[in-house]
């Protein structure tokens, strides 16, 4: 037994002898531009320092990962660690042929590993010969063809040469939808960020053929369609197909399959929260039952609920939500909140914000260092700084510390380029129109957006300077301020002519829900000519006025879409109040839409109008404040001319209201994707005149029906319609057909 004791103690001495030693020197040979000291610091090591054998393979791990090395070699002897190196070539110089725009040249410099006074790596190379493809394919240079070069120089120093041919840009001459769409090709293009190719989008780059983005395109279709009810939509496969040359049809095959309904709801909360913190959320549930599936829906529930926690400081609860089909196009929805352990914000890091100063993105944080960690906060924290529309993408992470029960928040931003120039040009039966402007949307990296407008007309030129502070004094309060000079020239149709210039301010936000305020002041200076076939009364009112203004506004905005809108309504009002004038007026206006979606294709809207203008002093209104209806409220008639006339011109009224009817046809044809048919009904009057009794001032209601047809060519979209009067007065003055064709680039 001794025997055998002391046989395994002389083989643990042994192996462990053998395995651990002491590295008393380190000798480092085959390096020239690599320092001694470096190679030391990568490698992790130090005199004295037990050594194993497990540690030669990390330090050759540590070496060759610097990407210094072409071969690395490790001997110990006596205490000697020996370490013997072959070091990489350095890229000397790095060149693009056949790439001459200097914006794509910087970003694919920016984007490279590779760079000059880097090692070279072969493998990083050929990687980077794939992103460069990649970076120009997102440009639009579908075709190009990118093959690197390698010239080797005596000084163990390469040059890196891109030799490229970028071949003809693709462009997206015309997108397709197939299979069980379910919804116009026009409005499934409205979703999607790719764009036809059309000759006022010179400024475009979506009209390219990019796979990442059609990509991305799948996934706005995918989000639309559950948004409407379509809970199993698939948008199965797109593809790109070649048409001619450089010319390309994109196709995406989508089978939306059926309309899905909210069956029932649940809500589970933590056994120590009372149900009646919840009521709000319960009160949703039953409006939700029955109706139309939506992820939108499904989010406005989870923001309550958001609200409910932070009202009643339920810092630490998490939501989530099971879906669940039971009987046919039937889901049941489960939200269930959890309870989370507590742990706090150790710090909050910013990156890639490069031009915008990192204050505009701190000012939008709700949870600071030392806070509470909230993911509600912080998901609105993240949503408020997208809305911000200055960065690319906007990607938090999220980094725990177990020991200290901390995360550290690393937000990861991606700007993009914030000036635009903006065209438009508009004709129809009222006239031609011409719109010009330069727009920046991050002034000096501060997420502050100046616009410089002009807008030339048949009737009127105007010129505009805006800027807008999205978080004046980090009160989550925008600060919005113009200066504008407008003239107007309307002597041949209603008998008068204005110069106006002048100033404004004003702040907008969000008072409570969907509920937004927005008071403004303002200054303007305005010179009045009438004609000379004017009246007494009217003639008087020729001259010079300074008016300074108080405004508001108050919008209850539940629109599922404000951009051709399908479902919900929007009520507004405003009110004009003199502070100093010599023409002391006030105007009101309440307006109302509301939309209802009878099927797959047919959407019914209403439209309400009630505007008036009165003078505080018993005074007449000036000739330019007073109302007219306008001629897409009352077709039929043409623009202005119903209501009081004064000396053959019409001269608008103290009041005015309008409601409208609309039902849009469904697709009859299917060849006809682009166009949609209309049939309306409209009825207006615009009466009361203070300045003169006498004036023909009919009361009578206005009213007209009849068919429109928006047509979306490829110049722009194209309006007609076809009204004809079934009440009017004498003096109205009617048209049966008008057209407008407008569009933006």
């Amino acid at each position: 037994m001794k025997k055998l004791f002391f046989i395994f103690a002389f083989i643990f001495l042994f192996t462990t002898n053998i395995n651990s030693e002491i590295i008393k020197n380190i000798e480092i040979s085959g390096n020239v531009r690599i320092s001694d000291e470096t190679i030391i610091l990568f490698s992790e090591i130090k005199k004295n320092q037990d050594l194993k054998n497990e540690n030669l393979n990390f330090i050759i791990k540590k070496l060759y990962i610097t990407n210094f090395f072409s071969d690395i070699n490790i001997a110990f002897d006596d205490g000697i660690l020996k370490i013997s190196v072959k070091e990489n070539p350095i890229v000397q110089t790095l060149q693009f042929n056949g790439i001459k725009n200097k914006k794509i040249l910087e970003v694919l410099n920016d984007a490279i590993q590779l760079k000059e006074k880097s090692s070279f790596l072969e493998s990083i190379a050929k990687s980077d010969e794939k992103m460069i493809t990649n970076i120009l394919r997102s440009n639009g240079y579908y075709f190009a063809d990118v093959n690197s070069k390698i010239k080797s120089n005596s000084n163990n120093t390469v040059d890196l040469i891109y030799d490229v041919i970028l071949g003809e840009k693709a462009l997206i001459t015309k997108i397709k939808f197939i299979g069980d769409k379910k919804i116009k090709d026009r409005k499934l293009r409205s979703v999607i960020v790719s764009e036809e190719a059309k000759f006022w989008k010179f400024i475009s780059r979506n009209k390219y053929l990019d796979i990442n983005r059609i990509k991305f395109d799948e996934k706005l279709l995918t989000n639309y369609y559950k948004n409407i009810g379509y809970f199993n939509i698939s948008v199965e496969s797109s593809s790109a197909q070649i048409i001619d040359k450089s010319n390309f049809e994109l196709v995406f095959h989508i089978n939306a399959g059926e309309k899905y309904y909210f069956n029932n709801l649940k809500l589970n909360i933590p056994e120590n929260y009372s149900i009646d913190n919840f009521k709000n959320i319960l009160n949703l549930f039953d409006k939700l039952k029955g109706k139309i599936y939506s992820l939108n829906k499904i989010e406005k529930i989870l923001k309550e609920i958001d609200k409910i926690v932070l009202t009643k400081e339920f810092e630490f609860i998490n939501a989530k939500y099971d879906e669940v089909i039971t009987e046919k196009n039937k889901i049941n929805l489960t939200i269930k909140l959890e309870e989370t352990e507590k742990t706090y914000v150790e710090k909050i890091n910013i990156y890639g914000n490069y031009i915008t100063d990192e204050n505009v993105i701190r000012n939008s944080l709700i949870v600071d260092e030392g806070d509470a960690y909230n993911q509600i906060l912080i998901n609105k924290s993240i949503n408020d700084i997208r809305s911000k529309n200055i960065f690319k993408s906007v990607k938090p992470t999220i980094v725990e510390n177990l020991s200290k029960k901390t995360k550290i928040i690393n937000i990861e931003v991606e700007e993009k380029p914030t000036g635009e120039i903006y065209a438009g040009a508009g004709t129809g039966t009222s006239g031609t129109s011409l719109n010009f402007g330069i727009k920046e949307n991050n002034f000096l990296g501060q997420g502050k957006t100046i616009n410089t407008n002009f807008l030339i007309s048949d009737t009127s030129i105007q010129g505009k300077f805006s800027l807008t502070n999205p978080n004046f004094r980090n009160s989550n309060k925008s600060l919005n301020t113009s200066i504008e000079s407008t003239k107007t020239d309307l002597m041949n149709k209603f008998g008068y002519k204005t110069k106006k210039t002048g100033f404004s301010f004003g702040t907008s936000f969000e008072q409570a829900e969907n509920l937004y305020f927005s008071p403004s002041f303002s200054t303007y200076y305005e010179t009045l000519d009438t004609s000379s076939k004017a009246s007494a009364a009217k003639k008087k009112q020729d001259g010079s006025y300074l008016d300074s203004r108080f405004s508001y506004g108050l919008t209850l905005n539940k629109l599922n879409q404000n951009f051709q809108p399908s479902e919900g309504s929007r009520n507004h009002f405003s009110q004009d109040i003199p502070i100093f004038a010599e023409d002391w007026s006030f105007a009101n206006t309440y307006t109302f839409s509301k939309y209802l979606r009878l099927g797959k294709d047919s959407i019914f809207s209403i439209r309400f109008l009630a505007k008036t203008v009165n003078s505080l002093t018993g005074e007449d209104v000036r000739v330019s404040k007073r109302i007219f209806v306008s001629s897409r409220r009352l077709r039929g008639f043409e623009y202005g001319k119903i209501g009081p006339i004064d000396s053959g011109d019409y001269i608008g009224g103290n009041y005015a209201s309008s409601l409208s009817f609309n039902t849009t046809l469904p697709q009859l044809f299917p060849s006809l994707q682009d166009i949609d048919f209309s049939l309306f009904f409209d009825a207006a009057n615009v009466w009361g005149v203070d300045y003169d009794s006498s004036l023909d001032d009919s009361s009578k209601i206005r009213s007209s029906t009849g068919l429109s047809i928006d047509w979306f060519t490829p110049i722009g979209p194209l309006s007609f319609s076809f009204a004809k009067p079934i009440t009017k007065a004498n003096s109205d003055s009617t048209e049966t057909f008008r057209f407008d064709i407008g569009t933006s680039f």
